[in-house]
């Protein structure tokens, strides 16, 4: 059995899998609120008891950040994790640690048709790498580098780069950032979680859109992404449905960027919690008019297919998927070559 994790600032999700005729079979999963736990030893371990301590033959856990010699020191969280000491600890032999986006990337390959909603049909024949750029709670960004035969994730930090401004709103956009953050406004305070709450307040305070009473009330009681995704989506509500075109128009456009950096001719996974649950918005128009408009490159970007991964458990799979296949690498035993 594999254990496979997804590791956040304010969760870590695990997963048990199996495989049956070569295919990722889910067992079970579970979500855990970080802050109250020590580490991720811990709750690994509550897991693992709570699922009857399963033999676990290999485990892998997507992290935030850059996993340097399978070490990582967590920034949303007080934690070092060490694949070493994890695996000593948890008495699992084979057990790594990947960036987050890498593990997206490895789960694209085993999502289904049903699991993909496709915004852009491009050119579907198309060879070559592709992108992955995931907004949920900060921004992810990653390269499927195409060798010939397959795919390689590669992690990148890309969404930490500069934010672009391309026109009047977003120039008076970066200058309400630039004051409210003291200095450097990066991609991920744009599009992202707390990118819609940028947004939503700076129509707000700084171009003067109405916040009826009963939205603040809202916005002062539930989590207020989740009101101007459903209260935008909706329509509503004038702020939130602007707030959710701006953030879908940003979005486009640093995922063109990205495209265009790797040359992700074969097309282009947009992944994290927040397109699933605006895709209304997202087909919309204003995600593709800003990821196409990139000048003389505009019919490359055309022809790149674009793809929403709808499942919630993409990169669970995917280290699933990674977990299994270095582990057979080391051992030279396959569970996935063994269930055909």
């Amino acid at each position: 059995m594999i254990l496979a994790g997804d590791v956040g600032g304010t969760k870590v999700h695990l997963a048990l899998y199996g495989f049956e005729h070569g295919q990722l079979v889910h067992i079970r999963d579970e979500r855990f609120p970080a802050q109250e736990f020590s580490g991720l030893e811990e709750i690994a371990r509550r897991f693992l008891t709570e699922s009857g301590n399963p033999e676990i033959t290999a485990a892998c856990f997507g992290v935030p950040g850059p996993v340097r010699g399978g070490r990582l020191r967590l920034t949303n969280l007080p934690w070092v994790l060490d694949s070493r000491e994890l695996s000593a600890d948890l008495n699992i032999a084979h057990l790594f640690l990947i960036n987050d986006l890498e593990a997206n990337g490895y789960g694209v390959p085993e999502l289904t048709s049903e699991q993909i909603y496709t915004l852009n049909a491009g050119d579907p024949a198309a060879v070559g790498n592709r992108a992955l750029v995931s907004a949920g709670t900060g921004l992810g960004e990653g390269v499927l580098v195409w060798n010939g035969k397959s795919h390689v994730p590669m992690a990148s930090e890309g969404g930490h780069c500069d934010f672009a401004a391309r026109n009047e709103l977003d120039v008076e956009l970066l200058r309400y950032l630039m004051q409210k953050l003291g200095g450097r406004v990066s991609y991920e305070r744009v599009v992202s979680g707390q990118g819609v709450t940028n947004i939503y307040t700076f129509l707000r305070d700084a171009k003067g859109m109405e916040e009826p009473s009963w939205l603040r009330d809202r916005m002062e009681t539930e989590d207020p992404n989740a009101v101007i995704g459903e209260v935008g989506e909706e329509g509503k509500s004038e702020l939130c449905a602007k707030t959710l075109e701006v953030f879908a128009s940003a979005y486009g456009a640093e995922a063109g960027n990205m495209v265009l950096k790797v040359l992700a001719t074969s097309g282009l996974y947009l992944g994290g919690g927040i397109a699933p649950k605006i895709l209304r918005t997202m087909r919309d128009g204003a995600f593709m008019q800003a990821f196409v408009d990139k000048g003389r490159l505009s019919e490359l970007l055309e022809h790149t297919p674009v793809h929403i991964i709808l499942e919630s458990r993409a990169a669970l799979m995917g280290a699933a998927a990674y977990a299994e296949a270095r582990a057979a690498e080391i051992s030279g035993k396959s569970v996935r070559a063994a269930s055909n």
